[in-house]
């Protein structure tokens, strides 16, 4: 009885995380790549949703189901933002939980943004963290009741474009592999993106994205290199894509341009376009058929070989 009052006493004043389950990791304990010491500080902010600006450590917050439900699945979820901030909760959190109801390990990664005067080469910063998640669950993929080839990356917003990105470019040498977790493979297993910003074109982009990652006035080469939809191949993984048609802030076409790339490299993809739901719209819960989007990637994530 004792030892049972102590256990709830320390959870209770976070001394011990519940279960002997570690609630956050950090992506890099040995040394942040492409980063330099200044006296930048990390801000969260909570009004209606939990924003996070200016990341200094970025992390891996970890969400596991029940061992007896779990399904062997994994997501590491990129909440949106602009690559000016992260809405952690409303576009990270809640989603992992909701991932653990189905049996799905979820893992939130809190990214470095472009915007911190911390970084050397700030376009770079994201994808190299998007990397180490996913070698990071792989790693311990045994420890956290997961299967190697079945880890997927979800992203909102410019979320998505970093899981694009990663979906795309997984194998980009942008990070110097200074032990034997560089070696593992970064390719995500599946994608998911949701109202995704996926093109820099100026056509179609989403322009505070733009702008946050790779500047005011990006070269052709810059503005080709972070178009996902210029990078899919036969190695690009399946993908489930959702979006708005009235999506004011990053227009239809973003998801039309990627599914048609994926369609012409006969890469196994679903796509649901709703008429009306505009931008942000997380879960959608009490939107009406709108939130019938998590029921449509349940099915997906089911039957998904």
């Amino acid at each position: 009885m004792k030892k049972y009052a102590i256990s709830i006493l320390m959870m209770l004043i976070g001394g011990s995380p519940a279960f002997g389950q570690e609630n956050s990791i950090p992506l890099w304990p040995d040394g942040i790549p492409n980063q330099k010491s200044t006296n930048g500080k990390e801000t969260q902010t909570t009004n209606d949703i939990l924003w996070i600006e200016n990341v200094q450590i970025p992390t891996l917050e970890i969400f596991l189901p029940a061992k007896r439900n779990a399904t062997g699945k994994a997501v590491v979820i990129c909440p949106g933002g602009g690559y000016q901030g992260l809405a952690y909760d409303w576009e990270g959190t809640d989603v992992a939980k909701w991932l653990n109801s189905m049996g799905i390990a979820a893992f939130v990664l809190k990214y470095r943004l472009p915007g911190s005067k911390s970084l050397i080469e700030k376009s770079k910063a994201p994808l190299q963290d998007a990397q180490r998640a996913i070698r990071l669950v792989r790693h311990h993929a045994e420890k956290w009741n997961i299967k190697k080839q079945q880890i997927g990356i979800m992203g909102f917003s410019a979320g998505g474009h970093l899981a694009s990105t990663l979906g795309t470019q997984y194998d980009a040498e942008i990070t110097p592999k200074s032990n034997a977790l560089g070696e593992i493979s970064a390719r995500p297993d599946f994608m998911v993106l949701i109202y995704p910003v996926i093109t820099m074109t100026s056509e179609h982009t989403h322009v505070g994205s733009r702008v946050n990652l790779i500047g005011e006035n990006p070269k052709q080469e810059l503005i080709n290199q972070y178009s996902s939809e210029l990078h899919i191949n036969k190695n690009t993984p399946p993908t489930f894509l959702v979006h708005s048609t009235d999506d004011e802030a990053v227009p239809v076409e973003n998801s039309l341009l990627f599914y048609q790339a994926l369609k012409e490299n006969n890469i196994y993809t679903e796509m649901h376009i709703y008429p009306e739901g505009g931008h942000g719209y997380g879960l959608a819960v009490d939107q009406g058929y709108l939130q019938t989007w998590t029921d449509r990637l349940a099915d997906w994530l089911r039957n998904l070989k």
